[in-house]
């Protein structure tokens, strides 16, 4: 789904085929104000531009943008201020905040991430695990967090997990069956051991997941690989422990909650006199 057609679904969403009554009952239709969207935490921001893009779907032009994504806000920064019709403006405003406030909270815990591993070589690295229809949005918001994406999709790489090995009768025919159908993908196969760890680094991938091994067991397993691909440790892996694995050698941390359980990041929208 594009930026506009999933903005065009949020607003349809909210009216429901219908009118903002309590806007129609008190405002009226010619009246114009000025509303600032405001910080209302400190964190790093994502998502102002698809803010902006609502307040055009409904008609608001005169807008400017004080940040952008990727920065860093203290709590009262003014991030956005539009002038123009105060319908509209009120129309906009809780689809612009939704999405303004997950990529922002995105964005926020995936900073905080970062700076546990830093001074590291180890990057953040998001999943799968977003919203549906929120995809690229929301890996988008990691990117501004300081994380990295892992594959966009089923096809854009090969990701052999514990259950495709257990159906193609263990890891090396797994691996063999993949790099036979699709001889030019990057292949990613999970791990559950060591002792599949050294049956799989022959068939040279370019990526082993580490499912649910401890830090001493990756910073093992470093050893074993010798540089020969890189390694990725998911699994059991808090903020809290998050520097032990960083500093065990991997070059991943695989953590789906920057996206399935990121905080909403608070921000309002403040009409005030001009």
């Amino acid at each position: 789904m594009t930026e506009q057609e999933l903005i065009k679904a949020a607003l349809a969403e909210d009216l429901a085929g219908g009118v903002d009554i309590t806007s129609q009952a008190t405002i009226a239709a010619d009246a114009t104000s000025v509303a600032d969207l405001v910080a209302r935490m400190d964190g790093v921001i994502a998502g102002i531009n698809i803010a902006h893009a609502v307040l055009a779907e409904v008609g608001l032009t005169d807008v400017t943008l004080f940040k952008k994504d990727g920065d860093q806000v203290k709590a009262g920064d003014v991030l956005i201020t539009v002038r123009g019709n105060t319908r509209a403006i009120l129309l906009a405003e809780r689809t612009a905040l939704n999405f303004f406030g997950h990529l922002s909270g995105i964005a926020t815990l995936t900073s905080k991430w970062v700076a546990e591993v830093s001074g590291t070589k180890c990057q953040v690295r998001d999943t799968r695990k977003t919203t549906p229809g929120m995809r690229n949005f929301e890996k988008y918001a990691v990117r501004m967090g300081g994380g990295t994406n892992h594959r966009m999709n089923l096809s854009d790489a090969a990701l052999i997990k514990d259950n495709h090995i257990a159906a193609a009768g263990g890891v090396v025919a797994a691996f063999a069956q993949v790099r036979t159908a699709y001889p030019k993908a990057e292949i990613e196969i999970e791990v559950d051991n060591l002792a599949q760890l050294k049956e799989v680094l022959p068939q040279r991938p370019d990526l082993v997941l580490l499912d649910n091994m401890s830090p001493e067991l990756c910073a093992q397993a470093v050893a074993l690989a010798k540089g020969t691909c890189k390694l990725e440790a998911s699994g059991g892996i808090s903020i809290a422990n998050a520097r032990a694995y960083a500093q065990s050698g991997v070059d991943y941390i695989a953590i789906g909650a920057l996206t399935h359980s990121a905080p909403v990041f608070d921000i309002g929208l403040d009409l005030r006199a001009e």
